[in-house]
């Protein structure tokens, strides 16, 4: 894919793109902590079918900078929904397919719920992917809890200072314990390692983790639209929600989540597949977003 650049009223966001400019428009959004390698083999199937792909580095990651160094290294989930609306506008999208996991699912969730007229379709790899901050200080069941062990550790500064001298070997065990039956995890890591040294990598991961459990203040020009996301709205564009079937981090099933998409939808349960949907099983998450564009 190509990579180019685009300014949005917070960031200049680096970002690739494949297929016909003028084609139905995909956009692909990674998590944490990975990049838009995630996608390298889901983009061609989705260019040749005639879409028109773009997958953009998130906040701190890979080539995308803050335009001006006062304004607040935030990670909050408002801040992601919004960078994806901004993207969208700087580049001319009026409506777009949007699909991703973890923190990219998160974005595409937010923006399919409170603004529709802008979504064709949405594929979520984690269900209705929103906080509720409200409930952030709630216990998990144990099991589950032992492994958010990364967002605990981030709470302290020992957590910041261990992310930021052991990024690598950090994000990579994360990639290994979070996808246990993915065998090419390792092999995979490397391609994608360089984007974790973003200079603003480590405030918005630390701000991310922190904000989401209430041990952050979030950036107050992004307040409104968290008020809007507490309300819990419902997701009404026609959605395919992918589950994984051996994801390294805890939680419930995303087939628990169904009272939330109150449109079209579709449930499909990946065996064998960790966390990182679309690198695991690009055929299926490929598939998933085809569906959209039909």
């Amino acid at each position: 894919m190509a990579t180019k650049r685009v300014t949005t009223p917070v960031l200049e966001i680096e970002y690739e793109h494949s297929g016909e400019a003028d084609a139905p428009p995909v956009i692909l959004l990674h998590g944490f902590p990975y990049d838009v390698r995630a996608y390298d083999e889901v983009v061609p199937v989705l260019a040749a079918g005639g879409a028109s792909v773009y997958a953009p580095y998130l906040r701190g990651f890979g080539g995308t900078r803050f335009l001006d160094d006062a304004t607040p290294r935030s990670g909050q989930q408002a801040a992601l929904a919004q960078d994806l609306l901004d993207f969208m506008d700087a580049l001319g999208l009026e409506k777009a397919v949007v699909a991703g996991y973890d923190w990219g699912g998160r974005a595409a969730c937010i923006v399919s719920a409170l603004r529709p007229e802008r979504v064709r379709g949405l594929v979520s790899a984690d269900g209705y992917n929103v906080q509720n901050l409200a409930y952030a200080g709630e216990p998990a069941p144990p099991e589950w809890e032992r492994t958010y062990w990364y967002q605990f550790y981030f709470h302290s500064e020992r957590g910041r200072r261990g992310l930021t001298e052991n990024r690598e070997e950090l994000c990579g065990l994360l990639w290994r314990t979070w996808s246990p039956t993915w065998a090419g995890a390792d092999a995979a890591f490397p391609a994608s390692a360089p984007s974790l040294h973003n200079p603003d990598f480590v405030d918005v991961v630390i701000h991310s983790y922190r904000h989401r459990f209430g041990l952050a203040e979030g950036d107050p020009r992004y307040q409104a639209l968290e008020d809007l996301i507490a309300k819990e709205p419902v997701i009404t564009v026609p959605t395919v929600v992918l589950e994984s079937g051996d994801d390294g981090i805890g939680g419930p099933g995303a087939e628990g989540d169904r009272e939330y998409f109150t449109g079209p939808y579709e449930h499909r349960v990946l065996s064998g597949v960790g966390h990182n949907v679309p690198q695991e099983a690009p055929e299926a998450f490929a598939a998933a977003v085809a569906s959209l564009l039909r």
